[in-house]
């Protein structure tokens, strides 16, 4: 007897996935094979193996990849103080290319002769997971169903979903849901009144920051351990990226940090408002920024700003496993063997305050900035050093 084709699936045993499944199953005669990765999202392990279960499913993977989300992928991006479009922490996008690298893994681990997303036909997620794919399996189809199916609206999806017995949560039934994706770095929220810029976003929404009005009338304080640009522990005391990350958020967000609320262009052509919540990336990125201050040079710190703005947008775009994206991961990771000491902050009400910078580097030079008369600094060069911009205006 002939074996089936395979398809591995991005799934999450929400609705979405579980209707793509089903319909996987109708217009392909393949075994599927569910495939969800553990990057911090909340995870509901039972309904994911009942749901898929239900239509048969044999293989059902949950893959572990927290760590190496945080070590190989958030770091990197904080090391490059990556910001889109003045605001975005790229939380959803560098999610992305791990999830489609590790999905391909499975695929060829299967033998699989095609993958499968439920991102959307609007959305930057399509684009982020099949440039993955292309990546690492380029000659394994994708099949994108929101792009090929006759299911055009929201109602059609729960009819769908009623035909087939699938489980309908209530708060998608009648209106459009808030689409809502979360991993350890970040969570966004998307959709019903958000959609209206006018709207303000409503409280509710917030998962993991308490409004700054509602936040501890004392500040907290928190100290990142930093070694060859990337933080190691938490005062003090060394943990592991994804278990740093967690504590921070925790910290971070009963303090109302981390909260952004942007209009954003998406690469397919669409503007789209969201609301992101990323607090414990915000204080890494603060961190990072204070410690680099005192270790590096000035050369060494404008070249990677200057860098910043096209390294954040291709990791926006979905260009991580790009030859310009790894190029400018180079010069984002000059002398990071440098930047190594420990920065405190002071948390309050939705603020991140410096309270201090302490390292072994001498790139910082107390004696030459001292307004004490010393003999480091020839002031006597400087009128030579004007002079000579002096002329550059002409």
């Amino acid at each position: 007897m002939k074996s089936k084709k395979k398809i591995v699936l991005a799934y999450s045993g929400g609705l979405d996935t579980s209707i793509i499944l089903k319909w996987l199953q109708e217009n392909y005669q393949a075994e599927i094979i569910c495939y969800t990765a553990d990057v911090g999202q909340e995870i509901d392990r039972k309904k994911i193996f009942r749901n898929a279960k239900k239509f048969g499913v044999k293989n059902i993977i949950i893959q572990d990849l927290k760590n190496e989300f945080v070590k190989n992928y958030v770091y990197p991006m904080i090391r490059g103080h990556a910001i889109y479009e003045g605001v975005y922490l790229l939380g959803t996008s560098i999610a992305r290319p791990l999830i489609a690298k590790d999905q391909i893994r499975v695929a060829k681990k299967f033998k699989a002769f095609a993958v499968s997303h439920g991102a959307t036909g609007k959305g930057n997620d399509q684009v982020r997971f099949e440039l993955g794919y292309h990546y690492f399996g380029p000659k394994i189809k994708v099949i994108a169903p929101w792009r090929i199916w006759k299911l055009k609206s929201r109602t059609d999806l729960i009819n769908y979903a009623k035909k087939h017995g699938i489980e309908i949560p209530k708060d998608k039934k009648g209106a459009p849901p808030f689409s809502v994706d979360d991993n350890l770095f970040h969570t966004s929220t998307e959709g019903k009144v958000l959609e209206n810029p006018k709207n303000s976003a409503p409280e509710f929404i917030f998962q993991r920051t308490t409004s700054p009005e509602k936040a501890p009338n004392k500040p907290s304080f928190v100290t990142i351990n930093f070694k060859n640009g990337d933080p190691v522990g938490i005062n003090g005391k060394k943990i592991t990226p994804s278990k740093l990350l967690e504590k921070l958020n925790e910290l971070a967000g009963k303090n109302g940090i981390g909260r952004v609320d942007l209009v954003e262009n998406r690469f397919i052509g669409i503007k789209s408002r969201g609301v992101y919540e990323t607090p414990g990336g915000t204080l890494l990125i603060h961190a990072h920024r204070a410690i680099e201050s005192v270790t590096l040079d000035k050369e060494t710190m404008h070249k990677k700003d200057n860098v910043m703005p096209r390294y954040a947008e291709l990791i926006y775009n979905g260009y991580w496993f790009s030859k310009e994206r790894f190029r400018l991961q180079k010069i984002v990771d000059l002398k990071r063997n440098k930047v190594n000491g420990s920065v405190k902050l002071k948390l309050y009400k939705g603020n991140i305050i410096i309270h201090s910078r302490i390292t072994k580097s001498n790139a910082y030079s107390m004696k030459k900035v001292s307004f004490e008369e010393n003999k480091t600094f020839n002031k006597a060069n400087v009128e030579k050093f004007i002079n000579f911009h002096k002329k550059k205006l002409k």
